[in-house]
Protein backbone atom coordinates (compact mmCIF):
# COMPACT_ATOMS: atom_id res chain seq x y z
CA UNK A 1 0.00 0.00 0.00
CA UNK A 2 1.34 3.43 -0.97
CA UNK A 3 1.70 6.18 1.59
CA UNK A 4 -1.23 8.64 1.33
CA UNK A 5 -0.56 11.67 -0.83
CA UNK A 6 -2.39 15.01 -1.13
CA UNK A 7 -3.79 15.33 -4.62
CA UNK A 8 -3.82 19.13 -4.89
CA UNK A 9 -2.24 22.29 -3.53
CA UNK A 10 -4.82 22.57 -0.74
CA UNK A 11 -3.35 19.44 0.84
CA UNK A 12 -6.62 18.41 2.44
CA UNK A 13 -7.72 15.88 -0.19
CA UNK A 14 -5.71 12.69 0.12
CA UNK A 15 -5.28 9.75 -2.24
CA UNK A 16 -5.41 6.43 -0.40
CA UNK A 17 -4.53 3.57 -2.69
CA UNK A 18 -4.03 -0.16 -2.63
CA UNK A 19 -1.95 -1.94 -5.24
CA UNK A 20 -3.15 -5.47 -5.97
CA UNK A 21 -0.35 -7.52 -7.53
CA UNK A 22 -1.76 -10.89 -6.42
CA UNK A 23 -4.94 -11.03 -8.50
CA UNK A 24 -4.12 -12.56 -11.89
CA UNK A 25 -7.47 -11.99 -13.57
CA UNK A 26 -9.64 -8.89 -13.16
CA UNK A 27 -13.26 -9.98 -12.71
CA UNK A 28 -11.94 -13.51 -13.20
CA UNK A 29 -11.52 -12.78 -16.93
CA UNK A 30 -9.01 -10.06 -17.88
CA UNK A 31 -5.24 -10.57 -17.33
CA UNK A 32 -3.39 -8.34 -14.87
CA UNK A 33 0.29 -8.96 -15.64
CA UNK A 34 1.27 -5.82 -13.72
CA UNK A 35 -1.57 -5.75 -11.24
CA UNK A 36 -4.24 -3.11 -10.66
CA UNK A 37 -4.75 -0.26 -8.20
CA UNK A 38 -7.86 0.46 -6.14
CA UNK A 39 -8.03 4.17 -5.37
CA UNK A 40 -9.91 5.86 -2.55
CA UNK A 41 -9.87 9.50 -1.43
CA UNK A 42 -10.21 11.23 1.93
CA UNK A 43 -11.23 14.88 2.38
CA UNK A 44 -10.22 16.42 5.74
CA UNK A 45 -12.44 19.47 6.15
CA UNK A 46 -14.80 20.69 8.87
CA UNK A 47 -16.59 17.50 7.96
CA UNK A 48 -14.54 14.45 6.97
CA UNK A 49 -15.53 12.43 3.92
CA UNK A 50 -14.19 9.21 2.44
CA UNK A 51 -14.89 8.56 -1.23
CA UNK A 52 -15.18 4.83 -1.99
CA UNK A 53 -13.27 2.00 -0.35
CA UNK A 54 -11.16 -0.91 -1.66
CA UNK A 55 -11.40 -4.63 -2.22
CA UNK A 56 -12.25 -6.61 0.93
CA UNK A 57 -8.94 -8.47 0.99
CA UNK A 58 -7.17 -5.14 1.66
CA UNK A 59 -9.68 -3.92 4.25
CA UNK A 60 -7.32 -4.09 7.24
CA UNK A 61 -4.41 -1.99 5.87
CA UNK A 62 -6.93 0.35 4.26
CA UNK A 63 -8.80 0.86 7.52
CA UNK A 64 -5.48 1.54 9.28
CA UNK A 65 -4.61 4.23 6.74
CA UNK A 66 -7.97 5.95 7.21
CA UNK A 67 -7.62 5.83 10.99
CA UNK A 68 -4.10 7.25 10.77
CA UNK A 69 -5.12 10.09 8.47
CA UNK A 70 -8.19 11.07 10.44
CA UNK A 71 -6.09 11.17 13.61
CA UNK A 72 -8.93 10.40 15.97
CA UNK A 73 -11.46 12.58 14.18
CA UNK A 74 -14.88 11.20 13.35
CA UNK A 75 -15.54 10.11 9.77
CA UNK A 76 -18.73 11.95 8.88
CA UNK A 77 -19.46 10.59 5.39
CA UNK A 78 -18.64 7.57 3.25
CA UNK A 79 -19.54 8.50 -0.33
CA UNK A 80 -20.18 5.45 -2.50
CA UNK A 81 -19.83 6.19 -6.19
CA UNK A 82 -19.81 2.56 -7.31
CA UNK A 83 -20.85 -0.71 -5.67
CA UNK A 84 -18.60 -3.16 -7.51
CA UNK A 85 -16.78 -5.20 -4.83
CA UNK A 86 -13.30 -3.97 -5.75
CA UNK A 87 -14.45 -0.54 -4.49
CA UNK A 88 -17.24 -1.39 -2.06
CA UNK A 89 -15.76 -4.47 -0.42
CA UNK A 90 -14.44 -2.60 2.63
CA UNK A 91 -17.67 -0.75 3.46
CA UNK A 92 -18.42 -3.02 6.46
CA UNK A 93 -14.89 -2.54 7.82
CA UNK A 94 -15.16 1.25 7.62
CA UNK A 95 -18.59 1.20 9.25
CA UNK A 96 -17.19 -0.89 12.11
CA UNK A 97 -14.15 1.38 12.53
CA UNK A 98 -16.29 4.56 12.44
CA UNK A 99 -19.66 3.86 14.09
CA UNK A 100 -22.29 6.31 12.95
CA UNK A 101 -20.62 7.22 9.66
CA UNK A 102 -23.29 8.37 7.21
CA UNK A 103 -23.34 6.51 3.90
CA UNK A 104 -23.98 8.66 0.83
CA UNK A 105 -25.24 7.25 -2.45
CA UNK A 106 -28.21 7.07 -4.75
CA UNK A 107 -31.33 4.93 -4.47
CA UNK A 108 -29.81 2.07 -6.46
CA UNK A 109 -26.72 2.18 -4.24
CA UNK A 110 -28.91 1.55 -1.20
CA UNK A 111 -30.57 -1.43 -2.87
CA UNK A 112 -27.20 -2.91 -3.87
CA UNK A 113 -25.89 -2.55 -0.30
CA UNK A 114 -28.85 -4.59 0.94
CA UNK A 115 -28.16 -7.26 -1.64
CA UNK A 116 -24.40 -7.41 -1.04
CA UNK A 117 -24.23 -7.08 2.75
CA UNK A 118 -27.70 -8.12 3.98
CA UNK A 119 -28.50 -5.00 5.96
CA UNK A 120 -30.61 -1.93 5.28
CA UNK A 121 -28.31 1.10 5.34
CA UNK A 122 -29.08 4.41 6.98
CA UNK A 123 -28.18 6.51 3.96
CA UNK A 124 -28.21 10.01 2.64
CA UNK A 125 -29.83 9.45 -0.76
CA UNK A 126 -28.61 11.84 -3.46
CA UNK A 127 -29.46 12.41 -7.09
CA UNK A 128 -28.37 14.71 -9.93
CA UNK A 129 -27.36 18.16 -8.74
CA UNK A 130 -27.60 17.46 -5.01
CA UNK A 131 -24.83 18.99 -2.92
CA UNK A 132 -22.96 18.20 0.28
CA UNK A 133 -21.20 20.97 2.25
CA UNK A 134 -18.07 19.82 4.08
CA UNK A 135 -16.93 23.34 5.01
CA UNK A 136 -14.37 24.56 2.52
CA UNK A 137 -15.26 21.84 0.06
CA UNK A 138 -18.63 21.85 -1.68
CA UNK A 139 -19.47 18.51 -3.28
CA UNK A 140 -22.10 17.84 -5.93
CA UNK A 141 -23.27 14.61 -7.49
CA UNK A 142 -24.13 13.41 -10.98
CA UNK A 143 -25.65 10.02 -11.76
CA UNK A 144 -24.00 8.28 -14.72
CA UNK A 145 -25.89 4.97 -14.97
CA UNK A 146 -24.33 2.12 -16.94
CA UNK A 147 -20.82 3.58 -16.85
CA UNK A 148 -20.63 0.72 -16.31
CA UNK A 149 -23.14 -0.40 -13.61
CA UNK A 150 -26.72 0.88 -13.05
CA UNK A 151 -25.90 2.74 -9.80
CA UNK A 152 -22.70 4.50 -10.88
CA UNK A 153 -22.32 8.17 -10.06
CA UNK A 154 -19.52 10.74 -9.84
CA UNK A 155 -18.71 13.33 -7.20
CA UNK A 156 -17.41 16.81 -8.05
CA UNK A 157 -15.59 19.14 -5.66
CA UNK A 158 -16.40 22.67 -6.83
CA UNK A 159 -13.77 24.19 -4.51
CA UNK A 160 -10.67 22.53 -5.98
CA UNK A 161 -12.41 21.43 -9.20
CA UNK A 162 -11.70 17.73 -8.68
CA UNK A 163 -13.86 15.08 -10.33
CA UNK A 164 -13.98 11.80 -8.40
CA UNK A 165 -14.91 9.73 -11.42
CA UNK A 166 -15.17 6.15 -10.02
CA UNK A 167 -14.25 3.62 -12.79
CA UNK A 168 -14.54 6.19 -15.59
CA UNK A 169 -11.15 7.42 -16.85
CA UNK A 170 -9.38 4.56 -15.05
CA UNK A 171 -7.22 1.73 -16.29
CA UNK A 172 -5.46 -1.52 -15.49
CA UNK A 173 -2.02 -1.81 -13.83
CA UNK A 174 -0.79 -1.15 -10.34
CA UNK A 175 0.72 2.27 -9.70
CA UNK A 176 4.45 1.74 -9.86
CA UNK A 177 5.78 4.43 -7.54
CA UNK A 178 4.11 7.37 -9.24
CA UNK A 179 0.50 8.25 -8.61
CA UNK A 180 -0.10 11.27 -10.86
CA UNK A 181 -0.10 11.67 -14.62
CA UNK A 182 3.01 13.85 -14.47
CA UNK A 183 5.08 11.17 -12.71
CA UNK A 184 4.24 7.96 -14.57
CA UNK A 185 4.87 6.44 -18.00
CA UNK A 186 1.78 7.89 -19.69
CA UNK A 187 2.17 5.87 -22.88
CA UNK A 188 1.91 2.66 -20.88
CA UNK A 189 -0.98 3.82 -18.71
CA UNK A 190 -2.93 5.18 -21.67
CA UNK A 191 -2.55 1.76 -23.32
CA UNK A 192 -3.86 0.06 -20.17
CA UNK A 193 -6.69 2.61 -19.97
CA UNK A 194 -7.73 1.61 -23.49
CA UNK A 195 -7.56 -2.09 -22.61
CA UNK A 196 -9.72 -1.38 -19.55
CA UNK A 197 -12.16 0.63 -21.67
CA UNK A 198 -12.46 -2.01 -24.41
CA UNK A 199 -12.77 -4.90 -21.93
CA UNK A 200 -15.02 -3.32 -19.29
CA UNK A 201 -16.75 -0.16 -20.50
CA UNK A 202 -16.88 -0.36 -24.30
CA UNK A 203 -20.30 -2.02 -24.54
CA UNK A 204 -21.77 1.01 -22.75
CA UNK A 205 -20.22 3.68 -24.99
CA UNK A 206 -23.56 5.35 -25.64
CA UNK A 207 -23.97 5.86 -21.91
CA UNK A 208 -20.45 7.27 -21.69
CA UNK A 209 -21.48 9.93 -24.18
CA UNK A 210 -24.54 10.73 -22.04
CA UNK A 211 -22.23 11.05 -19.05
CA UNK A 212 -20.10 13.56 -20.96
CA UNK A 213 -23.20 15.72 -21.36
CA UNK A 214 -23.63 15.81 -17.58
CA UNK A 215 -19.95 16.56 -17.02
CA UNK A 216 -20.07 19.51 -19.42
CA UNK A 217 -21.20 21.79 -16.58
CA UNK A 218 -18.14 21.04 -14.44
CA UNK A 219 -14.87 22.97 -14.60
CA UNK A 220 -12.56 19.98 -14.19
CA UNK A 221 -8.94 20.62 -13.20
CA UNK A 222 -8.19 17.15 -11.80
CA UNK A 223 -9.66 13.68 -12.36
CA UNK A 224 -9.37 11.13 -9.54
CA UNK A 225 -10.55 7.69 -10.75
CA UNK A 226 -10.79 4.47 -8.75
CA UNK A 227 -8.18 2.71 -10.92
CA UNK A 228 -4.92 4.00 -12.37
CA UNK A 229 -3.20 7.39 -12.09
CA UNK A 230 -4.75 10.64 -10.90
CA UNK A 231 -4.91 13.15 -13.75
CA UNK A 232 -3.79 16.41 -12.14
CA UNK A 233 -1.51 17.92 -14.82
CA UNK A 234 -3.77 17.55 -17.85
CA UNK A 235 -7.08 15.75 -17.29
CA UNK A 236 -8.05 16.77 -20.80
CA UNK A 237 -5.82 13.99 -22.14
CA UNK A 238 -7.87 11.14 -20.72
CA UNK A 239 -11.16 12.96 -21.33
CA UNK A 240 -10.35 13.36 -25.04
CA UNK A 241 -9.38 9.70 -25.29
CA UNK A 242 -12.60 8.56 -23.58
CA UNK A 243 -14.64 10.80 -25.84
CA UNK A 244 -12.97 9.34 -28.92
CA UNK A 245 -13.18 5.74 -27.72
CA UNK A 246 -16.85 6.08 -26.78
CA UNK A 247 -17.66 7.57 -30.19
CA UNK A 248 -15.72 4.69 -31.78
CA UNK A 249 -13.39 6.91 -33.77
CA UNK A 250 -10.49 4.53 -34.51
CA UNK A 251 -6.90 5.19 -35.52
CA UNK A 252 -5.36 4.13 -38.83
CA UNK A 253 -4.16 0.59 -38.28
CA UNK A 254 -5.07 -3.04 -38.90
CA UNK A 255 -5.62 -5.92 -36.48
CA UNK A 256 -4.95 -9.26 -38.14
CA UNK A 257 -6.23 -12.05 -35.87
CA UNK A 258 -6.08 -15.67 -36.94
CA UNK A 259 -6.40 -19.22 -35.72
CA UNK A 260 -4.80 -22.30 -37.20
CA UNK A 261 -4.91 -26.05 -36.56
CA UNK A 262 -2.33 -27.51 -38.95
CA UNK A 263 -0.72 -24.39 -40.41
CA UNK A 264 -2.89 -23.91 -43.50
CA UNK A 265 -4.75 -20.83 -42.20
CA UNK A 266 -1.44 -19.48 -40.90
CA UNK A 267 -0.04 -19.62 -44.45
CA UNK A 268 -3.04 -17.61 -45.57
CA UNK A 269 -2.48 -15.09 -42.76
CA UNK A 270 1.12 -14.60 -43.87
CA UNK A 271 -0.12 -13.84 -47.38
CA UNK A 272 -2.64 -11.31 -46.05
CA UNK A 273 0.09 -9.66 -43.97
CA UNK A 274 2.38 -9.50 -46.99
CA UNK A 275 -0.36 -7.92 -49.05
CA UNK A 276 -0.80 -5.22 -46.41
CA UNK A 277 2.88 -4.32 -46.35
CA UNK A 278 3.09 -4.30 -50.16
CA UNK A 279 1.02 -1.11 -50.07
CA UNK A 280 3.56 0.59 -47.81
CA UNK A 281 1.25 0.36 -44.79
CA UNK A 282 3.03 -0.86 -41.65
CA UNK A 283 0.78 -0.38 -38.61
CA UNK A 284 -0.35 -3.99 -38.23
CA UNK A 285 -1.01 -5.97 -35.05
CA UNK A 286 -1.04 -9.76 -35.55
CA UNK A 287 -2.64 -12.03 -32.94
CA UNK A 288 -2.89 -15.82 -32.81
CA UNK A 289 -6.27 -16.28 -31.10
CA UNK A 290 -5.08 -19.50 -29.48
CA UNK A 291 -2.22 -17.67 -27.76
CA UNK A 292 -3.10 -13.98 -27.45
CA UNK A 293 -5.63 -13.37 -24.70
CA UNK A 294 -8.82 -11.82 -26.08
CA UNK A 295 -8.29 -8.87 -23.71
CA UNK A 296 -5.41 -7.61 -25.86
CA UNK A 297 -7.13 -8.32 -29.17
CA UNK A 298 -10.16 -6.34 -27.98
CA UNK A 299 -7.88 -3.44 -27.05
CA UNK A 300 -6.27 -3.38 -30.49
CA UNK A 301 -9.61 -3.81 -32.27
CA UNK A 302 -10.93 -0.80 -30.35
CA UNK A 303 -7.88 1.23 -31.34
CA UNK A 304 -7.67 0.50 -35.08
CA UNK A 305 -9.97 0.86 -38.07
CA UNK A 306 -9.08 -2.36 -39.89
CA UNK A 307 -9.99 -5.83 -38.65
CA UNK A 308 -9.09 -8.96 -40.62
CA UNK A 309 -10.13 -12.29 -39.13
CA UNK A 310 -9.10 -15.73 -40.37
CA UNK A 311 -9.68 -19.23 -39.02
CA UNK A 312 -10.47 -22.78 -40.04
CA UNK A 313 -13.84 -24.43 -39.79
CA UNK A 314 -14.24 -26.82 -36.86
CA UNK A 315 -17.08 -29.32 -36.62
CA UNK A 316 -19.10 -27.30 -39.18
CA UNK A 317 -18.56 -24.15 -37.14
CA UNK A 318 -15.92 -21.49 -36.51
CA UNK A 319 -12.66 -22.49 -34.80
CA UNK A 320 -13.56 -22.19 -31.06
CA UNK A 321 -10.95 -19.58 -30.00
CA UNK A 322 -12.02 -17.36 -32.90
CA UNK A 323 -15.69 -17.95 -32.06
CA UNK A 324 -14.91 -16.70 -28.53
CA UNK A 325 -13.31 -13.55 -29.92
CA UNK A 326 -16.15 -12.90 -32.37
CA UNK A 327 -18.71 -13.33 -29.59
CA UNK A 328 -16.86 -10.77 -27.45
CA UNK A 329 -16.65 -8.31 -30.33
CA UNK A 330 -20.41 -8.64 -30.81
CA UNK A 331 -21.10 -8.24 -27.09
CA UNK A 332 -18.87 -5.16 -26.88
CA UNK A 333 -20.75 -3.68 -29.86
CA UNK A 334 -17.67 -2.92 -31.93
CA UNK A 335 -18.69 -0.59 -34.76
CA UNK A 336 -17.31 1.71 -37.45
CA UNK A 337 -14.70 -0.80 -38.62
CA UNK A 338 -13.56 -2.31 -41.90
CA UNK A 339 -13.70 -6.12 -41.88
CA UNK A 340 -11.94 -8.71 -44.02
CA UNK A 341 -12.37 -12.50 -43.71
CA UNK A 342 -10.45 -15.58 -44.74
CA UNK A 343 -10.19 -19.20 -43.63
CA UNK A 344 -9.93 -22.83 -44.57
CA UNK A 345 -12.51 -25.56 -44.81
CA UNK A 346 -12.06 -29.32 -44.71
CA UNK A 347 -14.95 -31.72 -45.00
CA UNK A 348 -17.20 -28.86 -43.89
CA UNK A 349 -17.25 -25.09 -44.05
CA UNK A 350 -18.66 -22.50 -41.70
CA UNK A 351 -15.74 -20.34 -40.58
CA UNK A 352 -15.79 -17.57 -43.16
CA UNK A 353 -19.58 -17.37 -43.24
CA UNK A 354 -19.64 -16.92 -39.42
CA UNK A 355 -17.07 -14.11 -39.58
CA UNK A 356 -19.05 -12.36 -42.30
CA UNK A 357 -22.27 -12.81 -40.30
CA UNK A 358 -20.57 -11.05 -37.37
CA UNK A 359 -19.71 -8.16 -39.69
CA UNK A 360 -23.31 -7.92 -40.86
CA UNK A 361 -24.64 -8.05 -37.29
CA UNK A 362 -22.39 -5.19 -36.21
CA UNK A 363 -22.92 -3.24 -39.45
CA UNK A 364 -19.21 -3.27 -40.30
CA UNK A 365 -17.90 -2.38 -43.75
CA UNK A 366 -16.97 -5.74 -45.30
CA UNK A 367 -14.17 -5.66 -47.84
CA UNK A 368 -13.27 -8.51 -50.18
CA UNK A 369 -12.17 -10.74 -51.48
CA UNK A 370 -13.32 -13.11 -48.74
CA UNK A 371 -11.20 -16.22 -49.13
CA UNK A 372 -12.03 -19.79 -48.10
CA UNK A 373 -9.52 -22.45 -49.08
CA UNK A 374 -10.52 -26.11 -49.40
CA UNK A 375 -8.25 -28.11 -47.10
CA UNK A 376 -4.91 -26.49 -48.04
CA UNK A 377 -4.60 -23.11 -49.80
CA UNK A 378 -3.77 -23.25 -53.50
CA UNK A 379 -1.73 -20.59 -55.32
CA UNK A 380 -4.95 -18.79 -56.29
CA UNK A 381 -6.02 -18.72 -52.63
CA UNK A 382 -2.67 -17.28 -51.55
CA UNK A 383 -2.91 -14.57 -54.19
CA UNK A 384 -6.48 -13.77 -53.13
CA UNK A 385 -5.25 -13.40 -49.54
CA UNK A 386 -2.54 -10.98 -50.67
CA UNK A 387 -5.20 -9.04 -52.52
CA UNK A 388 -7.37 -8.96 -49.39
CA UNK A 389 -4.48 -7.46 -47.44
CA UNK A 390 -3.84 -4.86 -50.14
CA UNK A 391 -7.51 -3.90 -50.39
CA UNK A 392 -7.98 -3.41 -46.66
CA UNK A 393 -4.73 -1.45 -46.33
CA UNK A 394 -5.66 0.86 -49.19
CA UNK A 395 -9.05 1.48 -47.58
CA UNK A 396 -7.44 2.27 -44.22
CA UNK A 397 -4.88 4.64 -45.74
CA UNK A 398 -7.76 6.54 -47.34
CA UNK A 399 -9.86 6.54 -44.15
CA UNK A 400 -11.54 9.97 -43.84
CA UNK A 401 -12.88 9.48 -40.31
CA UNK A 402 -9.88 7.94 -38.53
CA UNK A 403 -8.25 9.75 -35.62
CA UNK A 404 -5.07 11.56 -36.58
Amino acid sequence: MHDPKPINAAKDIFWIGVNDRDTDLFEGVWPLPRGVSYNSYLILDEKVALLDTVKAKSAIPFEQQVLKLTGGRHLDYLIINHMEPDHAGSIPAIMKAFPGVKLVGNAKTAKFIEEFFSFTPDMLIVTDGDTLDLGRHKLSFALVPMVHWPETMVTYDATDKVLFSMDAFGGFSALEGGIFDDEVDLEYYEDEALRYYANIVGRHSQMVQRAFQKLAGFDIKCIAPTHGPVWRKDPGVIMKLYDRWSRQIPEQGIVLAYGTMYGNTERMMEAVARGITETGFSKVRIHDVSRSHASYILRDAWRYKGLILGAPSYDTMLFPPMEHLVNLLEIKKLANRVLGAFGSAGWSGGAVSRILKFGENNKLEIIGPSVEAKFAPKPADIEACRQLGRTVAERIMACPDCAR
